[in-house]
């Protein structure tokens, strides 16, 4: 039998030699690795088996890799940090490689991961445990064909983004996103917790914001009360750092702002017919007190540096400042000669808020000419039907991550025939479109090589009811998400990765997810209970 080779890097069908049988078999990693080359031979993994932890900085990473091993295989491995003794696993630091750069070598009874941190630690793990799903696996281990990685992403911001407050989806839900976000190296959860239906976190300073404001969804207004108690917070938080996630949370303001003024009617700025109460009232010095003393609680639970503020779609109801004599005021007081140069300083005043509490400002695209600070902002660029506020973002010199509907956005259907997601017009987002979107293409733009920090897909909740639509719309478009996030462009290859994905989709199905089968269409779109013609905003006329 002959190898068959698929690349310059890697090949990616070889023979490996069991003590039964010769048997072709694929890695199928995704996203595909910066460098792969198969080796002689084959590894093999024992059922009881040890884990040598070289430096104490890996300790939490070879405890998490213990107990996927246990999950997922019912394998127990022991770990020591005795160099001496033989082991099946070994991490070693290694200084030189950048800090989610990582590196694994097999032999037949050995794998020496290499990295310089954590992060590349847990990388190789979800690589390991990729191998091991496809390998060939008996009461006594995992035999798998020997390799050779060296690995690091081609982006550090590779984020998925969960809309909450139009449909809320609980903790264990979140959990096992977050299993796949690893298992596919994505870094950034980004989770979209307050908005016009809903406000699903706890903040003890104001209970009414959980107690009045977190009842609803977007299709039932009485649904029961459902959020994030703080100790939820904690634990997803903390669930998410063992796999090399950060957690950025984001409290939408000024706009989208209807159920925190439910719970609190002093708040609002109003809106219209179709959005009332949509906005914080900008001319009110206890709406900047409120929500400085919201985002200081905010801070408390998550540690990330980044809290998102929205920013979006303000003037969908901002025209009730107009006949507000308190905005009037606030605009010949400050020389602001519209709406959105309220909206600015409104921004603007908590932004220094955030800044007070050493965090960085994330906000949508809408926020360019703010005039915020560089070193304290990043801004993200979803519009994709504006493409001069991209431009306008990188000549200005804001660090950007690229998230525009089409076609990042998974609340859009994946084929032509889907009825209850979303269209632009009549376009949508396939998994190919997903797969060939390139940030590369935008680095003419930028004044600075490091602008473009990376991408993130984004699952806005409006017709989502459910975890079975939920899991339709993510998988296995969040594969190709983490490919475009990871893997060098000029490394790319669309029929590579579906070979590849499509021993992934047996992974799924192992999982009970209800996922999107691009191949054979075998699972047909759940519907919702009523279909909405109109509930997004931002809908072209």
């Amino acid at each position: 039998m002959i190898t068959k080779k698929l690349g310059k890097a890697a090949a990616f069908i070889v023979l490996f030699t069991t003590s039964s049988s010769v048997t072709k078999a694929q890695l199928s990693l995704i996203p595909k690795p910066d460098f792969l080359q198969m080796t002689e031979g084959s590894y093999f993994f024992p059922s009881l088996s040890k884990i040598q932890i070289g430096d104490e900085a890996f300790d939490t990473v070879g405890r998490y890799l213990q107990k996927q091993l246990l999950s997922k295989f019912g394998y127990t491995g022991l770990i020591h940090h005795d160099k001496k003794q033989v082991s099946a696993i070994q991490f070693v630091r290694k200084q030189n490689l950048e800090s989610e750069e990582y590196e694994i070598k097999t032999a037949s009874s050995t794998l020496i991961i290499y990295a310089s941190s954590p992060a590349g630690a847990t990388h190789a793990v979800s690589s390991l445990l990729q191998a091991f799903s496809f390998g060939n696996k008996s009461a006594s281990g995992i035999t798998i064909p020997a390799f050779e990685i060296k690995d690091k992403p081609a982006y550090p911001w590779r984020g998925f983004m969960l809309d909450e407050s139009r449909h809320f989806f609980g903790k264990e839900k979140v959990k096992s996103i977050l299993d796949w976000m690893a298992f596919y190296k994505l870094n950034k959860f980004h989770w979209h917790l307050t908005d016009e239906p809903a406000w699903r976190l706890e903040i003890q300073k104001y209970p009414l914001l959980t107690l009045v404001g977190g009842i609803g969804s977007q299709t039932d207004p009485y649904a029961p009360t459902a959020y994030y108690t703080q100790a939820d917070i904690t634990e997803i938080v903390a669930y998410a750092q063992e796999r090399n996630i950060e957690v950025i949370p984001e409290i939408d303001m000024p706009g989208h702002a209807t159920a925190a003024n439910r719970a609190y009617p002093q708040l609002s700025g109003g809106g219209n017919d179709k959005h009332p109460d949509f906005t914080f009232h900008p001319a009110k010095d206890i709406t900047y007190s409120f929500l400085t003393q919201v985002l200081r609680e905010t801070k408390a639970l998550f540690p990330s540096s980044v809290i998102h503020l929205g920013g979006d779609e303000v003037s969908f109801g901002s025209e009730a400042w107009n006949s507000d004599t308190k905005v009037q005021d606030l605009k010949h007081k400050h020389d602001l000669n519209n709406n959105k140069a309220v909206e600015n300083y409104f921004m603007r005043r908590m932004a220094d808020s955030l800044k007070k509490m050493d965090a960085t400002l994330l906000a949508w695209d809408e926020m360019v000419d703010a005039d915020l600070s560089k070193e304290k902002t990043i801004l993200m660029w979803w519009r994709h039907d504006k493409p001069e506020q991209l431009k306008a973002i990188l000549k200005a010199g804001y660090k950007t991550i690229l998230t525009p509907r089409l076609p990042l956005y998974f609340d859009f259907v994946q084929e032509e025939s889907h009825k209850y997601g979303r269209k632009w017009g009549k376009l949508y987002n396939p998994l190919e479109n997903v797969y060939n979107f390139s940030p590369h293409n935008y680095a003419s733009l930028t004044t600075d090589k490091n602008q473009i920090l990376g991408i993130q897909g984004n699952l806005w909740t409006e017709t989502v009811i459910n975890t079975n639509r939920l899991d339709y719309l993510t998988f296995p478009r969040l594969a190709a998400l983490a490919e475009v996030g990871w893997t060098k462009n000029s490394n790319k290859n669309y029929v590579q990765f579906s070979a590849s994905l499509k021993k992934h989709l047996n992974l799924y199905r192992e999982a009970n997810l209800y996922y999107y089968d691009p191949f054979t269409n075998a699972h047909p779109e759940p519907v919702l209970i009523k279909k909405t013609q109109r509930v997004y905003i931002d809908n072209p006329e």
